[in-house]
C-alpha cells in the first residue's frame, strides 16, 4: 500500500525548476500565459469592431441634434412649481424638453412625474446643475441643441429678498446674465423670460399696463428689473426673439392632479398665501397670519391679481409660438381683477371646508397695497385670455393635490429611480 504523504520525485508541470540555486520559469506555463493575453486582446478588438459597426455605437443623443419639426426647449427651474407645470404643457404639445435645476427650491419628485408620463427616448432629460456656474452652463449649451429657452429659475419670495438681498441679485440678475451669454455664444435665438409684476413697485394708477413705470420697492422686484434691462440692452444689437412675461400672483395646480406646489418647509413663512392657507387647513401651522390690515384698500388688506398656473403656462407657450427674430414682446399676465387678502382667505376656507384661524399682524416689509393687471395687450397680440378665473375653484384644485400629497413629492421621489443625464456638469 502506497503512502499518501511521500514526496514527489519529479517536479510538477507548471512549477519553476531550480538549477544551481536559480529559478527558471517553465516555458509551457509562459507560453500558456502569453496565449491567454493574445486571446483576450483579440476578443476585445473583435468586440470594439462589432460595437463600431452597430448603429447605436457613439450615436449622438437626440438632445444634441436639431431635428426638423421638433422644437427643443431648455426649461431652467423646471423642477419648481411653475417650471414643472410649463414642462408638462410643453411635453403634452410634443416639444422636446431639457430641465436644468439645482434643486435648491425645486422637487426631484416633480421631474419623476414628468418622466413617468413621457418615458419615450428624446422627449425629456433632467440635468442637475447650477446656473451660477458659467462653465457648467456653457457645457450644457455645447452638448445640447436648444431652439429656445424658458428661463424660470429664480428665488422668488418678496419677504425673503428683504432679508437676503445679495442672494437675490446673484440668483436672479447674475444667473440671467450667465444664461444670456451662453445663448449668444451657442446661437440659441429665442428667450421666454419669466418676470414679475414686482418690477412695477407700487404704481399710482391701476390697472397696471406694460407702460406703467417700473419702480420696484424690494430686492426681488429690483433684481428682476435688472435682469430685464440686461436682456433689453442685449436685444438692441441681436436678432434674438425675446418675450418678457410679467405675471402676477400664481395659484392653482394641474387640473388632472399630477403636479402641485410643494415648497421647502423652512420657506413656509416667506411663501405664497395659498400655501399658508393650506398649511393652516391641514394643521401644519396653528393658523394663517395675514400681514397688514391698514392699507388704502376697501378692507385694509392687500389687493392682488391671482393667476392660475395653468393659464400662466398657456401664456408662455403662446409667447413661444409668437416669438419673432429681432423683436421684443413684453406682456402682463393676469386676470385683470384684483382680490383682497380677506377675500382670498374666505375663498380658501370654502375650498378646503376648514374654518381656518386667522391672525392679523403688522405689515410685511417690501409689500405694496394694490396690484392688478390690464391684460389687453396680451389678449390682442397673443390671443391669450385667462380661463381659470374662479378663485375658489383654482384653490379647490390645488387643495385636492395637497390632500393627496401630504408629504409633497417625497413619496413620488421614493419610487422608481429618476433618469438623469449621464453627462457630468
Amino acid at each position: 500500500m502506497q503512502s499518501l504523504g511521500r514526496g514527489r520525485t519529479q517536479p510538477r508541470s507548471g512549477r519553476s525548476m531550480s538549477l544551481g540555486g536559480m529559478d527558471y520559469a517553465d516555458p509551457k506555463k509562459k507560453n500558456n500565459y502569453v496565449g491567454k493575453i493574445i486571446l483576450a486582446a483579440s476578443l476585445t478588438a473583435l468586440c470594439i469592431i462589432m460595437l463600431k459597426q452597430s448603429p447605436s455605437f457613439n450615436a449622438p443623443s437626440p438632445f444634441s441634434l436639431h431635428e426638423p419639426g421638433v422644437t427643443h426647449v431648455l426649461v431652467t427651474g423646471g423642477a419648481g412649481y411653475i417650471g414643472s407645470h410649463a414642462a408638462l404643457r410643453l411635453l403634452k404639445d410634443s416639444y422636446r424638453v431639457t430641465i436644468v435645476d439645482n434643486l435648491s427650491r425645486g422637487n426631484l419628485g416633480a421631474v419623476k412625474v414628468l418622466q413617468d408620463l413621457f418615458p419615450e427616448p428624446g422627449r425629456l432629460q433632467f440635468i442637475y446643475a447650477d446656473l451660477g456656474d458659467p462653465n457648467s452652463v456653457n457645457k450644457i449649451f455645447s452638448e445640447n441643441a436648444f431652439d429656445a429657452v424658458m428661463h424660470f429659475a429664480a428665488v422668488a419670495y418678496v419677504g425673503e429678498s428683504t432679508l437676503y438681498p445679495l442672494k437675490y441679485y446673484h440668483n436672479i440678475t447674475s444667473n440671467t446674465l450667465v444664461v444670456l451669454e451662453a445663448m449668444a455664444a451657442h446661437g440659441v435665438k429665442t428667450l421666454i423670460y419669466s418676470s414679475t409684476c414686482a418690477t412695477y413697485g407700487e404704481p399710482e394708477k391701476m390697472p397696471i399696463t406694460e407702460v406703467t413705470p417700473q419702480v420696484p420697492i424690494n430686492p426681488y422686484g429690483k433684481a428682476k428689473k435688472m435682469a430685464e434691462d440686461i436682456i433689453l440692452d442685449f436685444s438692441k444689437n441681436s436678432d434674438m426673439a425675446v418675450m418678457i412675461l410679467r405675471y402676477f400672483n400664481v395659484i392653482g395646480s394641474d387640473p388632472e392632479g399630477r403636479l402641485g406646489e410643494a415648497p421647502r418647509p423652512e420657506l413656509r413663512e416667506h411663501g405664497r398665501i395659498s400655501g399658508a392657507c393650506f398649511d393652516a387647513a391641514r394643521g401644519i401651522v396653528p393658523g394663517l397670519k395675514v400681514k397688514g390690515t391698514d392699507y388704502s384698500t376697501p378692507d385694509g388688506t392687500c389687493v392682488r391679481d391671482y393667476i392660475d398656473v395653468t393659464d400662466l403656462v398657456d401664456a408662455h407657450v403662446k409667447a413661444l409660438e409668437k416669438a419673432k427674430p429681432s423683436k421684443v414682446g413684453i406682456y402682463n399676465v393676469g386676470t385683470g381683477k384684483g382680490r383682497s387678502v380677506k377675500e382670498f382667505v374666505e375663498a380658501c376656507k370654502k375650498a378646503t371646508g376648514v374654518n381656518i384661524k386667522v391672525d392679523y399682524l403688522d405689515r410685511r416689509p417690501g409689500d405694496y397695497a394694490e396690484v392688478y393687471s390690464d391684460p389687453t395687450k396680451i389678449r390682442n397680440e397673443l390671443n391669450w385670455t385667462a380661463k381659470y378665473t374662479d378663485l375658489q375653484e383654482s384653490l379647490k384644485t390645488a387643495w385636492r393635490w395637497q390632500k393627496s400629497h401630504r408629504k409633497g413629492y417625497a413619496t413620488v421621489a421614493a419610487g422608481t429611480p429618476l433618469v438623469m443625464s449621464s453627462r457630468k456638469y
